[in-house]
């Protein structure tokens, strides 16, 4: 499965929150956040434009830095 890393404007734990949220309704991933990085890495078959749209669901403003 390819693991992908996000940049996620999280500030707190109500934001990785939000992004577990949004990530586990999208289903079919496996995923790492982290918080003081403001990173989000996930392994998922799902496609990179997928899986930023479903980050952008948060409200937070959110980036693709490759794969991992």
């Amino acid at each position: 499965m390819p693991k992908h890393e996000f940049s996620v404007d999280m500030t707190c734990e109500g934001c990785s929150n939000a992004v577990t949220r949004v990530l586990n309704k999208l289903g079919g991933v496996q995923f790492e956040i982290d918080l003081p990085n403001k990173k989000v890495c996930i392994n998922s078959e799902h496609s990179v434009d997928t899986l930023l749209a479903t980050l952008k669901k948060t409200g937070k403003s959110a980036s693709y830095l490759g794969e991992k």
